[in-house]
């Protein structure tokens, strides 16, 4: 992206990659407020909103949700988007329909996850279903099956490696999200669950929309053109970093340590991956103050 002129940052982009160069250039300026203090202070709040400790409208603010949860996904959205043509949106709009459908179905059936009601208003909704869905579901794919493409290496290659493996990754990331969300309220199972009042049910349900949507993100983007823009694009799993410190914080408060153990397990995996420095947690004026010097 050198040929992409910066200076006039001011100007409407005139082209695709001059307006990806300045999101790459905003998120890589950004990157500890993004992936350390939005995170931080999501958890802060969620856990104070459902103590009972913030005042209306503060407490679980719908429209304060969706903008950090925007901020935090960020990071992944500037990288995915270059690598996205005519296949991947396609792709990422049939992961959409479905992420509603089977929501959609759950809900009113109880199947496959168990029988759940949202006790948080998520903001606006599209037959009962939060309208940001997608904003919450498609990047737990994609985060998953970036993490393995690097922990992988050579074995990514292999069908039979790849798909298990990012599906079973999908799944932890849920075990982390699901008793975090419970304890906040975010939705609830009024006959609890064995797994910190998550019954077994969620995870059986989850293996069918993991193994959908592993299956159709694997078909729609180009391993190599994400493996490329992987190693040019060292923020691109920073919203990894904000699902860890995010609900590892929230999980951790209640007191659901299995869950907080995945947690962990995910941050060594981001740490294996060897993409991340001291930079992603120097707060920024400090670190332009060294770099000047």
């Amino acid at each position: 992206m050198a040929d992409v002129d910066l200076s006039a940052f001011g100007s409407v982009p005139s082209t695709r990659k001059e307006a990806e160069a300045r999101l790459d250039h905003l998120i890589r300026e950004n990157r500890f407020t993004i992936s350390v203090f939005f995170p931080l202070n999501g958890a802060i709040l969620l856990v104070a909103s459902a103590m009972g400790w913030l005042p209306e409208p503060l407490a679980f603010n719908p429209f304060l949700v969706l903008f950090g949860t925007l901020v935090m996904r960020a990071p992944l959205i500037a990288g995915v988007v270059p690598t996205m043509g005519r296949k991947a949106l396609a792709g990422v709009a049939a992961l959409a329909a479905y992420a509603y459908t089977i929501e959609y179905v759950g809900v009113h059936t109880g199947w496959p996850y168990g029988e759940f009601f949202y006790g948080v208003d998520l903001g606006p909704t599209v037959a009962g279903i939060p309208a940001a869905l997608p904003v919450f579901f498609l990047p737990l794919v994609m985060n998953a099956y970036l993490l393995c493409l690097l922990l992988l290496g050579p074995r990514a290659e292999r069908l039979l490696v790849r798909l298990p493996v990012v599906i079973g990754t999908v799944l932890l990331m849920d075990v982390v999200l699901d008793p975090g969300a419970v304890a906040l309220g975010f939705w609830v199972y009024p006959e609890g669950g064995a797994f910190y009042g998550v019954p077994l049910s969620n995870y059986a349900g989850w293996v069918l929309s993991a193994t959908v949507a592993v299956v159709v993100m694997d078909w729609a983007f180009d391993r190599g053109d994400l493996l490329a823009r992987l190693s040019s694009c060292e923020f691109m799993l920073d919203d990894l970093v904000s699902f860890v410190i995010l609900w590892g914080g929230i999980n951790a408060w209640f007191g659901n340590w299995a869950a907080v153990a995945v947690a962990v397990a995910f941050g060594v995996g981001l740490l294996r991956t060897e993409r991340f420095d001291s930079r992603l947690f120097r707060i920024p004026a400090l670190r332009r103050r060294r770099e000047e010097n």
